[in-house]
Order: C-alpha cells, then sequence, then structure tokens
C-alpha cells in the first residue's frame, strides 16, 4: 500500500513539474511575440495604448520565467494569474468572448500554485 502511495506521489510530481515547464515555456514564447514590434500593429486595432501592450507582455515575460526557476514558481504562478485575470476582463470589456485559452492558462497556474504553495508555503 505505501509503495502505491509512494509511487503516485512521485507521478503527480512529475506531472505538475511537466505542467510548470510547458505553462512557462508556452507564456514565454508567447509573451516575447507580443512584446515585439511587429505585434504593435494588431494591438493598435484595440484602441488601448501600446503602453498597456507593453506591461502586459513583460508581466508574463516575467511572470513565467519565475515560474521556471523552482524558488519563485508561486510567486510567478500568481503574477501570471494577474495578468491572465486582468487579460480576460479586457477582452470581455471590448466585447472579445474567445478567452477559452486564457481560461485554461489561468486554470493551469492555478493549479501549479495551489500543489507548489502546499508543500512549500513559504515560497
Amino acid at each position: 500500500m505505501t509503495e502505491d502511495f509512494t509511487m503516485t506521489e512521485k507521478r503527480t510530481k512529475i506531472a505538475l513539474t511537466g505542467m510548470q515547464w510547458v505553462l512557462g515555456l508556452v507564456i514565454l514564447i508567447e509573451a516575447i511575440l507580443f512584446v515585439m514590434p511587429s505585434a504593435r500593429h494588431d494591438f493598435a486595432k484595440t484602441h488601448m495604448p501600446d503602453m498597456i501592450r507593453q506591461l502586459l507582455g513583460w508581466g508574463e515575460i516575467i511572470g513565467s520565467v519565475l515560474l521556471l526557476i523552482p524558488r519563485t514558481a508561486v510567486r510567478g504562478g500568481w503574477l501570471l494569474i494577474v495578468l491572465f485575470v486582468l487579460a480576460i476582463v479586457v477582452h470581455l470589456l471590448h466585447g472579445v468572448f474567445n478567452v477559452g485559452n486564457l481560461v485554461i492558462y489561468t486554470a493551469a497556474a492555478w493549479m501549479i500554485v495551489s500543489a507548489k504553495a502546499a508543500t512549500h508555503p513559504l515560497r
């Protein structure tokens, strides 16, 4: 019985680490593309200042890098959750209801933060 529990714990830890790396890398790549000058034209259609694009993009870059560092994963996860919720609200206020990816990213970050904070509450 103890051996089964240990194997389950190991699989859960491996899955959590995999989710952490996948989310961190996907958000990092998307955020880098978002802050590049070529994204300025598409963002201009939102009629929001370009500074918002820069703040969100750099915030996501910082959050994803923090998420990839074990000691700062919880802080990075919380930063990403805040940014994703903000992005969801902005999309909805602009009448853009295609926020499925953002909801999935938020849920993944929440799962990582919840699991990591339960095992290491001070991180």
